[in-house]
């Protein structure tokens, strides 16, 4: 008598994977990823008149003597930096130049935008992705523990702390602390990257000036996260299976860790991935406290000008990233959640 292979529902092989690969089809790849396009179509009509309303005068910053230079100087400049051409021509000329991925020259450091921004991407995802990875380790485990402990002190005490965290500006954070820690001695409070008198190691002094912009930076993630994980988890505490999970003889933390918490993970997948397109922007208000030379001080550098082809490179770098992780978060999540149905 031989032996049947028979394949099972969940098993390598079986009904389940078959499944998982037609969670999403062909045509809605196609459609998400024409939508995808279609706003980055948007922010980019956007982002070139949206610097051309904003109020200043930038042949007055650029020129040699500033507003003391004479009227003629000036609408040379503005000549120069091609403002004075009408605004359709102005427009037809930026989409030619960004079709061949040439976002102009920055007005303020002569060099062009690409290389600029290329020279500030680092420190920033240093920075902010560092934040983001710790704030999603301890955001979850304090959300899923507070979810799951409903009612109790130490749930009582992680939402409110989360509720106040999560109020509070990043940027008033850095002022206290720096203000705090000004005589201690315990952090560099001067700003920067680096100390160039410093004896340390390249990597540790860039680690010790990192401590506090990305703690302030953290802290605001660890509070958005343990709420998002913390409501998760409160839906899917009393859901039948986990009855059944108990009437096994399971024990409670068991439950939790293995069914509870996988299912409550996905819109905690989902927030990450999204904000994983913002590490590029970086944060501009705690990088310009703290001095970090990220894209956020470059931002607010561009800001003082206004060094409008750098604004509008920077503007543009930042929502493509958010569209993108945003198209990647929609792909992804028919995988990852198998409730999901096509629609």
């Amino acid at each position: 008598m031989t032996a049947t292979a028979i394949k099972r529902p969940g098993t390598p092989g079986g009904g389940a994977r078959e499944r998982r690969l037609r969670a999403i089809s062909p045509l809605q790849v196609l459609r998400k990823t024409l939508t995808a396009l279609g706003t980055l179509a948007f922010v980019v009509v956007v982002n070139f008149f949206l610097f051309r309303v904003i109020p200043g005068s930038p042949e007055k910053a650029f020129a040699p003597r500033g507003r003391n230079a004479d009227a003629e100087r000036l609408a040379q400049i503005r000549r120069d930096l091609g403002l004075g051409l009408p605004w359709h021509e102005q427009f037809w000329s930026y989409l030619k130049s960004l079709v061949r991925g040439n976002l102009g020259d920055s007005w303020g450091q002569h060099r062009p935008v690409v290389s600029v921004i290329a020279d500030y991407v680092w420190p920033t995802v240093l920075l902010s992705g560092t934040a983001l990875v710790l704030a999603a380790g301890i955001g979850m485990w304090l959300g899923a523990r507070s979810g799951w402990r409903h009612g109790t002190r130490f749930d009582k005490l992680a939402s409110s702390s989360a509720v106040t965290l999560y109020s509070v500006p990043e940027w008033l954070l850095g002022l206290v602390l720096m203000v705090a820690l000004s005589g201690s001695g315990l952090f560099p409070v001067d700003g920067g990257m680096v100390d160039p008198r410093s004896t340390l190691p390249a990597a540790i002094d860039v680690a010790w000036h990192m401590v506090l912009p990305c703690f302030c930076l953290a802290v605001v993630y660890i509070a958005e996260y343990s709420l998002i994980m913390r409501s998760s988890m409160l839906d899917e505490r009393y859901a039948d299976y986990l009855t059944t999970a108990r009437a096994k003889g399971l024990r409670d933390d068991t439950v939790m860790r293995r069914h509870a918490l996988p299912n409550a993970l996905l819109p905690f997948t989902t927030l990450f991935f999204l904000s994983i397109g913002f590490v590029v922007s970086g944060a501009i208000t705690v990088e310009t406290v703290f001095s970090w030379p990220g894209l956020g001080r470059l931002t607010y550098d561009a800001l003082r000008g206004p060094d409008i082809p750098l604004l509008q490179g920077l503007f543009l770098v930042f929502s493509a990233a958010v569209i993108v992780m945003n198209l990647f978060a929609d792909l992804l999540y028919p995988f990852i959640d198998p409730r999901v149905r096509r629609s």
